[in-house]
């Protein structure tokens, strides 16, 4: 019995809860709706007040909440135990800051005009893809060390170019829309978006589910994985690009949520004996479930008062970290 609740660990209560709070994410807002009711309204077509809500609304809104946690609690969870660090967040291989200059600049600029609601979100996705392959060129074999120095430098690189594109951009009327939208958010945006993300879920999970023996294997060190017959450095790549493919896809459509992908693994790693191979699942379904949760506090502020997806993570994020710091500086 305790094998196969370590075997499974939080998965039979983290499916249920994601049900529950996309349900809850559907019904919340503005004006009661029946969400269930409106969902089957706009599945079959009908035109119906709450087929429009629900339908074009809540539910691209509620889908995208549960694409970019899974992605920012997936990519949390590979990057910990590649880098062997609880402290690792997936913000360090670059794709975050990338994804953000990429977006950047096609929404300053107006690059891509032909592709309408796909520019902004493919400029962020092909940002983060150029920062990751910076990176995965600059750290070589893929020692964590050197992932961790290379996305530092690639971090810094967009940040400086991010703001060198904020000032010299021909429309300073737009800064403050960009700005709120780097905070992060789910709000105003359509299933159009869903598409963009999509891909890069499926692939980048693929890629860490590929390699989570290699995962397993890193707990013990490279050496042993090594002996054990694991490529430790093209695996580690492989690791790099999942991560990346997610956290960039995450930003290129919601903008910058912060904290999810350090606190997730955090939580749940007790719950799982500790596996990192364990861990991919749940952390992607907590994703999702806090990221819903987020939003849906960010829904029920005062009117008026509006608080970005990305700053409320953070404010919750931010207490837990100083905690991690604090506890590995007394081990």
């Amino acid at each position: 019995m305790k094998r196969g609740l370590l075997r499974y660990g939080p998965l039979p209560l983290l499916l249920p809860l994601v049900g529950v709070l996309a349900l809850a994410s559907l019904a919340i807002g503005s004006t009661a709706m029946p969400a269930l009711e409106g969902l089957w309204q706009w599945l079959r077509g009908e035109h119906s007040l709450a087929a429009i809500v629900i339908g074009e609304i809540r539910l691209p809104r509620t889908l995208l909440a549960l694409a970019a946690g899974a992605c920012l609690g997936l990519a949390g969870a590979a990057l910990q135990g590649l880098l062997r660090n609880p402290l690792a967040d997936p913000s360090l291989t670059g794709a975050s800051q990338g994804a953000a200059l990429g977006a950047a600049a096609v929404f300053y600029f107006g690059l891509f005009p032909a592709l309408g609601g796909f520019a902004t979100a493919l400029g962020g996705l092909a940002g983060a893809l150029a920062a990751l392959g910076l990176v995965l060129w600059l750290a070589g074999a893929g020692n964590p060390s050197r992932v961790i120095l290379a996305g530092l430098a690639v971090s810094t690189v967009a940040g400086a170019s991010l703001a060198a594109v904020l000032t010299l951009a021909p429309n300073p009327y737009a800064l403050q829309e960009l700005v709120f939208w780097l905070m992060g958010s789910v709000a105003d945006r359509g299933l159009e978006q869903l598409w963009v993300l999509l891909p890069a879920l499926l692939l980048g999970s693929a890629l860490l589910w590929w390699q989570r023996g290699l995962l397993h294997a890193l707990s013990l060190g490279e050496d042993v994985a090594a002996s054990l017959g694991f490529a430790v450095g093209r695996g580690s790549r492989w690791l790099v690009l999942g991560c990346g493919l997610l956290v960039g896809g995450s930003v290129a459509v919601a903008g910058g949520i912060g904290f999810v992908g350090l606190m997730v693994p955090h939580l749940l790693r007790p719950l799982v004996a500790h596996r990192a191979d364990r861990l991919l699942l749940p952390s992607a379904l907590a994703g999702s479930a806090l990221v819903l949760a987020a939003d849906m506090l960010v829904r029920l502020m005062p009117p008026g008062r509006q608080l970005q997806l990305g700053v409320l993570t953070a404010l919750v994020g931010a207490p837990l970290f100083v905690r991690l710091v604090f506890k590995e500086r007394g081990r």
